[in-house]
């Protein structure tokens, strides 16, 4: 599948032209199109050859969230252009809540059929129909939703094919009537859409390696951002499998607190202050909240109850059930949060580039974080893996009290607080005794957990963080251990390989892999590093986007696509430029 989205909702269109999945108006609402996790109940939204033999091929138009699929048949030829709406407009963005597509033909005289079919609240809801001039409304399932296009409405309704001898053009939409001239409009937006993506693209800094892939993932990640908010979701997807029948299936229409940091170092990297500033703004509207804790999610509004529950469908391929609605990890405690927001926080601090006076952000924040890293020290909690019944003392945990507790020392001394740099030293001392404690002499190696002697792949983070020396024998030794024990043949690596809750993990978690290229760059070994960064382009799909976890075959798992696994791969590629001394352009 290939994903359009003006950070206002997503799209997911199958190389067929089908709209397999579709939120609105959020990316959290229930789909008005989710035959990805149910073919009978997830409504259709498609264009295909009347024929039965037919063949097709997808691509973005170059630098642009912006999807085409051709088809080639019997009778002839044509493409399927799909978008949603983003431009300036009137000193503001204009992304309403539409889906544009477009057919075109390209040769012969190809016959069509186009099916729309939305329901509402997750398949339970079938709308009644209203037939307008040039439109059709689908009542009882939200607000303004219609359809309107040029094609005869009796087609659409009689699901019967025609001849294409003529663009035909189609807005989906869940706002106000388009009153405007049909084909201007949508060739006008366009065009302003194509523009304004090319022109974002412009504005990215990136290395002189693995240009194509990291823009693809930079224009993946600004689709997952909610704009109102700031919020960036970890997947627009629910409830798609870690494995086939692995019952490890997840709402992940969520904002992680977990993956702030590395979000904001990959946003910090590309030179896109904008969206880094927002969603500072989105964290730091939820502490400002928050009395006790911060959760490991929130909405992306900020809200904090997402009461997980099973949905009466049949999941993805129709065989893997249950479907989760909202995600129990928000109730879990996931103490690495504290040190990932100040890690996050610091650049508001020091960095001149962002324009901004450190004096007029509260240190009230810093010190509730430090506050929070102290009380949590010696609290087990269910870690980055969020696992459901067993808390431990985790090293990640204690890593990132550590990095955390630095980030605050580096902002008390550019301030000049003494009592600040005192209590993130003292704290910084405290992680440090922590983190040694999970050291397997044996191994030579830092393992999960205080006490536990299971390897974790999260622990590579122990070199690219700086904790660990990265010239030194000590962690040479630690990645040599992390891959005698959790890589694979074909080089994708384990989160760890011992049992949890739902038994032991069948595929890997693809952002491990791409954690293990930087440390080896890290640790000197770059030529290897840039190896393993081109072997792991090939796990994704036809489009560049990529999955949670990748099985050992190379097929894609998990939710999809998977912020999570395309900011490793841009960290990653940034880490080995470095290391190549590679210039950057503009």
């Amino acid at each position: 599948m290939g994903i359009v989205g003006n950070c206002s909702f997503m799209a997911y269109i199958d190389i067929k032209a089908s709209v397999k999945w579709m939120c609105m108006p959020r990316f959290d609402s229930s789909f008005l199109f989710g035959s990805l996790i149910d073919q009978e109940q997830g409504g259709e939204f498609s264009i295909t050859p009347n024929e039965e033999k037919y063949s097709s091929k997808q691509y973005y138009l170059e630098n642009t969230n912006i999807l085409c699929t051709e088809f080639e048949s019997p009778d002839g030829r044509f493409r399927v252009t799909d978008f949603a709406p983003r431009f300036h407009q009137q000193d503001r963005y204009f992304k309403p809540l539409m889906l544009l597509r477009k057919i075109e033909p390209l040769e012969g005289r190809p016959m069509v059929n186009v099916k729309c079919r939305p329901v509402g609240d997750y398949g339970k809801t079938t709308p009644e129909l209203l037939i307008g001039s040039n439109h059709i409304r689908f009542m009882n399932i939200g607000s303004h939703i219609r359809l309107t296009t040029n094609i005869s409405l009796n087609n659409i309704i009689d699901e019967k094919a025609f001849v294409l001898s003529e663009v035909k053009y189609l807005i989906f939409s869940s706002e106000l009537p388009l009153e405007a001239e049909l084909s201007d409009t949508f060739e006008a937006f366009l065009k302003k859409t194509t523009n304004y993506w090319r022109d974002w693209v412009k504005t990215t800094s990136i290395p002189s390696i693995f240009q194509k892939e990291i823009i693809r993932s930079a224009l993946v990640l600004k689709m997952h951002q909610y704009e109102d908010t700031g919020g960036i979701i970890a997947s627009g997807s629910m409830s798609l499998p870690e494995f086939n029948g692995s019952g490890r299936n997840w709402d992940y229409r969520y904002c992680w607190m977990r993956d702030t940091y590395y979000t904001l170092n990959a946003l910090n990297s590309i030179g896109h202050f904008e969206e880094s500033q927002k969603y500072f703004q989105y964290i730091e509207n939820i502490i400002a909240t928050e009395k006790n804790h911060i959760q490991p999610l929130y909405s992306i509004t900020g809200e904090k109850n997402i009461v997980e529950k099973i949905l009466d469908l049949k999941g993805y391929l129709d065989n893997n059930a249950p479907v989760r609605l909202g995600n129990d990890a928000y109730t879990h405690v996931q103490n690495d949060v504290y040190g990932q927001v100040l890690v996050s926080l610091l650049p508001l601090y020091i960095d001149k580039r962002l324009a901004v006076n450190a004096l007029n952000k509260p240190l009230q924040i810093i010190h509730f974080l430090l506050d929070k890293i102290g009380e949590t020290m010696n609290t087990p909690d269910a870690g980055l893996w969020e696992f459901r019944n067993s808390l431990q003392l985790h090293c990640y945990t204690f890593l990132f009290h550590w990095a955390g507790s630095s980030a605050a020392l580096k902002i008390g001394k550019e301030l000049d607080d003494a009592y600040l740099i005192e209590k993130a030293e003292n704290l910084k001392v405290l992680a440090t005794e922590q983190i040694e404690k999970c050291y397997n002499f044996e191994k030579k190696a830092y393992t999960q957990a205080i006490g536990s002697n299971f390897m974790d792949a999260s622990c590579l983070k122990l070199v690219s963080m700086g904790y660990l020396d990265p010239d030194s024998d000590k962690a040479k030794n630690h990645v040599k251990a992390i891959e005698n024990e959790l890589k694979t043949e074909n080089g994708l690596i384990y989160r760890y390989k011992h049992a949890d809750d739902f038994g032991k993990p069948e595929s890997t978690f693809l952002v491990c892999a791409f954690w293990y290229a930087e440390a080896l760059a890290c640790i000197g070994r770059i030529d290897e590093a840039h190896s393993v960064l081109e072997n792991l382009i090939k796990t994704g799909n036809h489009l560049g986007l990529y999955s949670e976890d990748v099985a050992i075959d190379g097929s894609q798992w998990g939710n999809f696509p998977q912020t999570y696994s395309h900011v490793g791969l841009m960290n990653a590629a940034f880490r080995i430029a470095r290391k190549l001394d590679k210039p950057h352009f503009l």
